[in-house]
């Protein structure tokens, strides 16, 4: 396959993305609310942001929210782009790739999203221009890119006892696609082998953009993983809401995507059902039919994607089995 300069550099990973599996877990902090939301691939979408506050407001006990990661990407106006950062920084935050260019660019990583083979180049080359017109609209918000190049890589978080580690990428990258929906489908060796390099008990992450849920017990202990796929845009076939994971003492109150449990904890992907209509129109307005974050997303905004409900949950028994076998 040729591959165009241009679309090199969306596909690089660059070293200082990088980090070691075994240091990821090794100073977990205690997180003493009652659920714990982790927020992926919000996309810059102010309607889902205030989506997930209420959704956040209607749990009955107090809420963690933890954006980990690509929380910018449409807001390419400078209202959006200032307010959706000023209210995610208010809160608990990760960088993504998207925040890492923002605030460190400029060293040949394009988009940043170290995209693999089976990603066409057209794809590739749209991201580096989105993140090209993204960065110039950063570019007015020094003290916004100041906040991002602050924030940390990934966090560990001890949640009912167990080690909730919560990534952007996977266990080696920053915009790692080892914890991709592709990548599980062909193998789960590697994530078998970070689960125990690591010592996590649930790994949280995004920047695939497809939704996947993992368990098994390994090393005679039950391991989970959740990747949510977006917050900001559809997810599932003919479904326009995002997702977010939940982790929580309490069961979810609609029962999320999917939801399992084990060790005190639930485990669920749960539906942002943002307003489409008002969102659609904000989208319209900054990226045009026919600019690049049309022609790469505006369909899946509006019909979501082609992976089915029942098809997000991977590894271990059937999902009544595990239920069973876990409470």
């Amino acid at each position: 396959m040729m591959v165009s300069e241009s679309a090199e550099a969306g596909r690089s990973c660059p070293l200082h993305y990088r980090y070691r599996p075994e240091q990821l877990c090794l100073d977990p902090t205690p997180c003493e609310a009652d659920t714990l939301y982790v927020v992926g691939g919000l996309y810059g979408n102010p309607d889902a942001l205030n989506e997930i506050d209420a959704m956040a407001a209607r749990e009955a006990g107090q809420v963690h929210l933890l954006f980990n990661g690509d929380f910018n990407w449409f807001n390419a106006t400078p209202e959006i782009f200032g307010a959706i950062n000023r209210r995610v920084l208010a809160a608990d935050a990760m960088a993504g790739n998207v925040e890492y260019e923002l605030a460190q660019g400029g060293e040949g990583a394009g988009c940043g999203c170290a995209y693999p083979d089976f990603v066409e180049n057209d794809v590739v080359e749209r991201s580096n221009r989105i993140m090209e017109r993204l960065q110039t609209t950063a570019e007015t918000f020094p003290e916004l890119r100041a906040a991002l190049g602050r924030l940390p890589r990934w966090r560990c978080l001890m949640l009912g006892g167990l080690k909730v580690l919560v990534l952007h990428g996977d266990p080696e990258s920053l915009a790692g696609w080892g914890l991709s929906r592709e990548c599980l489908q062909a193998s789960d060796a590697q994530l078998r082998h970070w689960f125990l390099v690591t010592g996590a008990d649930v790994i949280l992450s995004t920047h695939t953009c497809l939704p996947v849920i993992w368990h098994d017990t390994l090393a005679g202990r039950p391991r989970w993983l959740l990747n949510n796929g977006a917050a900001g845009m559809g997810n599932l076939v003919s479904d326009s809401a995002g997702l977010i994971a939940r982790v929580s003492r309490t069961p979810s109150a609609n029962g999320g995507i999917k939801a399992l449990s084990g060790a005190g904890l639930h485990f669920s992907l749960e539906p942002v059902r943002f307003p489409l209509t008002p969102w659609l129109a904000k989208f319209d307005s900054i990226w045009p039919r026919g600019s690049d974050a049309a022609l790469s997303y505006r369909s899946r905004i509006v019909s979501g994607t082609s992976v089915s409900a029942a098809s997000v949950l991977l590894g271990g028994k059937s999902l009544t089995g595990m239920a069973e076998q876990m409470n």
